[in-house]
């Protein structure tokens, strides 16, 4: 079951939750990639680039960007660029970019998408452990 947060209140992803979530956030971000993507090329078709037709198409593009967010969001993830999600894990963020389908990288709150690194198998195994205390 999928848990719809307020946008508020934050959440903190383990790694497994995340990646249980991903295949939800990537169908949303492939629809919403290929509607983009069909729009751009129509724009592209049109004589004028600049005409009312292709503002008007501008419009529809920036208004499915604002959809996939808010999808995004009221999932708990964090949309921090164009098809690119982070997930807060209470250290940092779990990292992904479509069309990516497995969430592989981390960085810290303070690092953006440049500052992204691998995540450790280590780290992925003692993730299901349950902790000593």
């Amino acid at each position: 079951m999928v848990e719809i947060i307020n946008r508020q209140q934050g959440r903190h992803f383990s790694l497994e939750q995340a990646q249980e979530l991903l295949p939800l956030v990537y169908r949303l971000t492939e629809e919403a990639a290929r509607e983009a993507k069909y729009l751009m090329a129509c724009i592209e078709a049109l004589p004028d680039k600049k005409s009312s037709r292709a503002l008007e198409i501008q419009d529809q593009i920036n208004h499915l960007i604002d959809k996939w967010q808010n999808k995004l969001e009221r999932l708990g993830a964090k949309p921090k660029g164009l098809w690119l999600a982070d997930f807060d894990n209470g250290t940092g963020y779990y990292c992904w970019k479509f069309p990516e389908v497995k969430i592989l990288h981390k960085h810290g709150y303070q690092d953006g998408f440049t500052g992204r690194i691998l995540i450790s198998s280590n780290e992925e195994s003692h993730e299901n452990c349950p902790s000593p205390n």
